[in-house]
């Protein structure tokens, strides 16, 4: 089953990638500058904190005592 908004967007980033023939640097710099035109507009949020999980904290004993 195709999502008609997936395909939209892939299509869109299919464009843009042509437009600068694939080059990554390219394509890195032109949308940092569209970042730059949003100016306040543009959503900087902190990465959230995991905290350790149960499996992750049992692995951490162990190598503590083995």
């Amino acid at each position: 089953m195709k999502d008609p908004f997936v395909e939209e967007i892939r299509n869109i980033r299919m464009e843009h990638t042509r437009a600068f023939q694939s080059d990554l640097r390219k394509i890195s710099e032109d949308l940092k500058a569209f970042e730059k035109d949003l100016g306040d507009r543009m959503v900087h949020l902190e990465p959230k904190r995991r905290s350790p999980t149960k499996t992750w904290s049992k692995h951490a004993d162990a190598r503590q005592t083995g």
